[in-house]
């Protein structure tokens, strides 16, 4: 049961670290050295916000309920308009409707890929 009860804990404190990631990133300036260095990446923008949103879903969709699960998620989906939104106000980033698309398209991506091992993780 503590071996349960620390897995799913565990699980969450990774699904915070994630989330505050994101965050934080999301509203770096684009001559931040984090930023920076992601973009040695070469790797498409669009890319990498499916990815991130894709992790952020991943993980609570592992031991998560189904309420939970898409209280969740909802609650990403406003996280990722209202991140675009906050950029707009910032000087070096902007507003991108498809970063937005990219978002969603990473949630969903990632509800699918967990739903295979959401039996088999011990929560």
């Amino acid at each position: 049961m503590c071996k349960k009860r620390l897995s799913r804990r565990s699980l969450r404190v990774l699904w915070f670290l994630v989330v505050s990631g994101v965050v934080v990133g999301s509203l770096l300036p684009s001559s931040s050295p984090p930023i920076r260095m992601i973009d040695l990446l070469h790797l498409s923008d669009k890319l990498l916000h499916s990815a991130a949103y894709a992790v952020l879903s991943f993980l609570p969709a592992l031991h998560e309920s189904r309420w939970t699960l898409a209280g969740l998620i909802l609650g990403l989906l406003f996280l990722g308009v209202s991140l675009e939104f906050g950029q707009s106000y910032l000087s070096d980033r902007m507003f991108d409707l498809y970063d937005m698309i990219a978002n969603g398209v990473g949630l969903g991506a990632g509800f699918v890929v967990a739903l295979p091992f959401r039996a088999r993780v011990a929560v």
